[in-house]
């Protein structure tokens, strides 16, 4: 290798990247953007469920229901004043209306109504979760056993249980964040590739002492400190470094090559603007699928952690959200490595052929 012509070939593409004002300018705004919008997101999570009660004679059974993780249950002195306090947003988004003679109705064997007040917001299934509890009570009451006897929770979790440690908007929206800065940067470098082939730059740089291997070497460690830089950047504006800092600068590095990689393919086919925003477009779109996902809560599809960015999103999740070290990360770590070198393979397996063509 020669190492001058790659240090040459570096700094002379750091300074044509200086000069790109689009580039430039998206990176910076980006940054700024990128900040303040982490920094305006709720960093809290709200697990608990809020509850209006209209009721008679069954204080005793709703006092031991309040101690349940989670639920919150306010009483109301009548249905009207209840269904008044959700109707102009001053209550509850959810409540239930006992009437008075409800345990003496069913102790009776009598059928007996239960009003179920909502907004237009709260989901379905949190409907049907408060009419099946009205139903449980009601066989309670009549001191029926249940029709349903469900198993414990250990046999029907699935996945890890998040109950009492969600994560926060802000959180989640960490390694997308990350994600769309290693973007940007990977566009810059296809950009910088296709003008050099585009305009034959590349015939004239290796008339001199330099190999299409000290061409491709300087282009890979070119991509690799635009698009590690600039995450390790905003990580840092976000706060994101912490006890798990050297975890999420691997994460970060790994990231940095495999959008690299992209980027080496992005310009190689790329022949001008528009079809380098295609290439890179057609990459951004499978890649971001996994930082979208961790926005909802639950297991990720397989196919989704199938995909080359699911390990940085993972990782960076597991490290700044869950303070998940090298033992939880190391599956994520593996995968993300592999896709790097499958994805910087490729792209200079093209670059080559591209320029040797020349």
């Amino acid at each position: 290798m020669n190492w001058s012509a790659i240090r040459e070939i570096v700094a002379k593409d750091l300074r044509a990247f200086t000069r790109d004002r689009f580039y430039l300018l998206i990176t910076v705004l980006g940054l700024v953007f990128y900040v303040a919008v982490f920094w305006v997101l709720p960093d809290t999570v709200d697990e608990s469920i809020e509850m209006g009660i209209a009721q008679t004679g069954m204080d005793a059974y709703f006092n031991d229901l309040t101690g349940d993780a989670g639920l919150t249950i306010t009483p109301y002195a009548s249905a009207t004043a209840l269904e008044e306090a959700i109707r102009t947003g001053d209550g509850p988004a959810v409540g239930l209306a006992f009437p008075q003679d409800f345990i003496t109705e069913l102790a009776a064997g009598h059928q007996t109504d239960v009003t179920l007040f909502v907004t237009a917001e709260v989901p379905a299934e949190v409907r049907g979760a408060l009419s099946s509890m009205v139903r449980e009570m009601a066989y309670a009451a009549a001191g029926n056993p249940p029709l349903v006897t469900l198993p414990s929770e250990q046999e029907i979790l699935l996945g890890v249980d998040r109950a009492g440690n969600q994560v926060s908007l802000r959180e989640t929206m960490r390694p997308m964040f990350a994600f769309f800065m290693l973007m940007v940067e990977m566009m810059a470098l296809a950009t910088l590739v296709a003008a050099e082939i585009q305009q034959r730059t590349v015939i004239a740089i290796l008339a001199t002492p330099t190999t299409v291997a000290d061409f491709l070497t300087a282009k890979a460690i070119l991509g690799t400190l635009l698009a590690f830089s600039q995450a390790v950047l905003l990580m840092a504006a976000i706060g994101s470094f912490g006890t798990n800092t050297f975890v999420l600068l691997v994460s970060l590095f790994l990231g940095a090559i495999l959008v690299t990689g992209f980027g080496l393919l992005a310009g190689s086919v790329g022949r001008d603007f528009i079809s380098i925003i295609f290439w890179s477009v057609l990459f951004l779109i499978p890649l971001i699928i996994p930082s979208v996902a961790v926005l909802f809560p639950g297991t990720a599809a397989p196919w989704i952690q199938a995909l080359p960015s699911w390990g940085l999103v993972d990782a960076i999740v597991g490290a700044t959200a869950y303070g998940e070290g090298f033992p939880e990360l190391v599956g994520p770590l593996l995968t993300l490595a592999a896709w790097c070198v499958v994805a910087f393979t490729a792209g200079l397996l093209v670059l080559k052929r591209r320029v040797v063509r020349l």
